[in-house]
């Protein structure tokens, strides 16, 4: 791999040249934190999920906002960062988390404050009451849901009717209740391309005129019974989400179909994913912690040493 290469749209590649891609970008992202630190286990996470975001997104005018920033590194490389990735957290070089003032990609400057949601609906509605044309993400990691704003944001959200996308980068968090059988494999039914595609055509059909609308809402009624009585209820859609998930976070293929059809439904979407911290990186793996936010270390032994607290300080102001 050419590790200063520049990436152009991704809108067009295949399946099998996206998993190569994540491939080199994953060794990539290892390599650059090996030598400047950073956030290691969290962006080796989201490897696929932000290629899939790419491929279904132009980030140059759809907005992308993260939470937390940290997972922003792959973002960076594919948006004409990658070869000044060497200046990473550094003095005068690449920032840790999303920057507006860096990059036109960077919806706007996000760390640690469960305010994804929040910020993304505020977009939302703007782009509606201008009467312009974008999409709009949040692309949430599980410890943001330790912050009450990030409920109220996804209450709201919910409550809003604004077509956006929320992905919950879940790593460890267990958000749903375990599932029998029978559920699982509606649930899997469910996330097939080919059923939510015939949904969305069916959905327009039917809306299409007035006695179509109340027949799709007497249908819908039944419908919801007998999916409460088979399928766990999701907080989510309470909230009032149309939720799809969990679904495998490495899967590149299988979240590119889904991001694609939930950016077409005129409501709020939640894509539930689930990831493994470091994945690709046996040490990462199996010590996701101690990989997280790190200082320089040698990739062929994977081990970091400790910092002077003088460096260590310094160099986290260069990253803010």
């Amino acid at each position: 791999m050419n590790q200063g290469k520049e990436y152009g749209s991704l809108a067009g590649i295949s399946d099998q040249e996206a998993e190569e891609l994540c491939q080199a970008l994953r060794q990539r992202v290892i390599q650059v934190v090996s030598q400047t630190g950073g956030h290691l286990a969290s962006n080796l996470g989201a490897v696929e999920l932000t290629v899939a975001l790419h491929r279904v997104y132009d980030t140059s005018k759809d907005r992308l906002v993260f939470d937390v920033g940290h997972q922003c590194y792959v973002h960076k490389m594919l948006t004409g960062r990658n070869g000044r990735m060497e200046t990473l957290r550094a003095f005068g070089g690449i920032a840790g988390f999303p920057k507006p003032s860096e990059s036109k990609h960077d919806a706007c400057i996000a760390g640690h404050a469960s305010t994804a949601v929040s910020t993304a609906l505020g977009m939302a509605i703007a782009r509606t009451q201008l009467g312009e044309n974008y999409r709009v993400v949040a692309l949430l990691g599980d410890g943001s849901l330790t912050g009450g704003l990030a409920y109220e944001g996804l209450s709201m959200a919910g409550q809003s009717g604004e077509p956006l996308v929320v992905i919950l980068n879940d790593n460890g968090m267990s958000i749903n209740a375990s599932m029998g059988g029978v559920a699982q494999h509606l649930a899997k039914q469910r996330l097939k391309p080919q059923y939510l595609w015939a949904k969305e055509i069916y959905r327009k059909v039917m809306h299409a005129t007035p006695p179509g609308r109340a027949l799709h809402r007497a249908i819908h009624r039944i419908k919801e019974g007998i999916k409460a009585s088979l399928l766990p209820c999701s907080m989510f859609e309470n909230m009032g989400f149309q939720y799809m998930g969990p679904v495998d976070g490495h899967d590149v293929k299988g979240l590119t179909h889904l991001l694609r059809y939930a950016s077409t439904v005129e409501g709020p979407v939640l894509l539930h994913v689930k990831t493994v911290k470091g994945k690709g990186f046996r040490p990462a793996e199996k010590n996701p912690d101690d990989f997280h936010g790190i200082g320089p270390f040698q990739k062929r032994v994977a081990r970091c040493p400790r910092a002077a607290a003088g460096k260590a300080f310094l160099h986290a102001l260069a990253g803010i």
